[in-house]
């Protein structure tokens, strides 16, 4: 059990380690875009600048899932995966918290799966907080310039 804990406190860092570089390579892109938006209240560029962030964090946590998989197929004692493609299949249910439950992992290793979840709902909440910032830095900035016209 210990062993599961510090694996997975581990892979949780380097999730987070991810997400926060992730994070601040897509704001230094975002304000370099910014400064070339046209100035209108409802652009293309705008809903083109949240669909590519979108795409972006939804890569980031495939990355991740990834990661806890390869985790899954390498770890010792963990044997309910035989591809990689179940070890992601599992990876990704259990990083989204949806637990579908027809893949399970052993009793002694179920807390790495725990641990992913834990992981799992605090990125993707970081990046829905994300994606919101830069949806309001949108709006603020259509609604200083409807008011300027």
């Amino acid at each position: 059990m210990l062993l599961n804990i510090l694996v997975g406190l581990i892979v949780i860092g380097l999730t987070v380690v991810l997400q926060g570089y992730g994070t601040m390579y897509w704001v230094r892109r975002y304000d370099a875009k910014r400064s070339t938006q046209t100035k209108k209240k409802f652009n293309k560029q705008g809903v083109q600048l949240l669909i590519t962030t979108a795409i972006f964090l939804i890569f980031i946590h495939l990355i991740q899932a990834g990661i806890w998989a390869c985790v899954y197929m390498f770890l010792p004692g963990v044997t309910e995966f035989e591809t990689f493609e179940k070890s992601l299949y599992f990876s990704l249910v259990t990083f989204t918290t949806l637990g579908y439950g027809e893949i399970t992992i052993a009793s002694s290793n179920r807390i790495l799966a725990g641990l992913e979840a834990i992981n799992g709902i605090t990125v993707i909440g970081w990046s829905t907080a994300f994606m919101f910032a830069i949806f309001q830095e949108l709006m603020k900035k259509g609604v200083k310039e409807s008011h300027a016209n």
